[in-house]
């Protein structure tokens, strides 16, 4: 009886932060839309308005893949081990961060060297580098985690 209604509130709880999640991407997505809006009618640079809208659609997608892993896992009926449930949602996850990553220090360097502050390129670089270790990490805890060895019902 305390374990349905454990997994009860657990359900709610997870339906809830998924509706959160999904909601928060979408302010971030027309915040950004309507930001870059605003800049082009105060006459930015349209180079700008283009790297300002990447930043916040790259944000509201990483918003959007937590929204999701949160709906899938943790909303479900059945029981996972927290090792497979990792080893599911975890890759995609932080693809989606690394990549984001990647992404805002391969701006900010075009940026930087756009208006000649090469002494700030430390970091940029220091963002790829922790994207890089990231993605790295990953790859250490896909292949010492164990594998999910269950056969699939026939």
């Amino acid at each position: 009886m305390l374990e349905t209604q454990s997994k009860t509130v657990q359900n709610h709880f997870a339906s809830w932060f998924t509706a959160l999640f999904y909601l928060l991407s979408a302010c971030i997505l027309l915040t950004s839309l309507f930001s870059a809006a605003e800049l082009l009618v105060k006459g930015e640079e349209f180079t700008q308005i283009i790297i300002k809208i990447i930043n916040g659609s790259v944000i509201a997608i990483a918003v959007f893949e937590l929204a999701m892993v949160i709906g899938q896992e943790y909303g479900q009926e059945s029981d996972h081990d927290v090792i497979i449930m990792l080893r599911r949602t975890l890759p995609r996850f932080i693809g989606t961060v690394c990549v984001a990553l990647s992404l805002e220090g391969l701006i900010m360097v075009i940026k930087y060297s756009q208006l000649d502050l090469a002494g700030n390129l430390y970091y940029p670089v220091a963002i790829l580098v922790s994207a890089a270790l990231l993605l790295m990490a990953l790859g250490v805890f896909l292949k010492l985690a164990p594998i999910n060895n269950k056969k699939p019902c026939a």
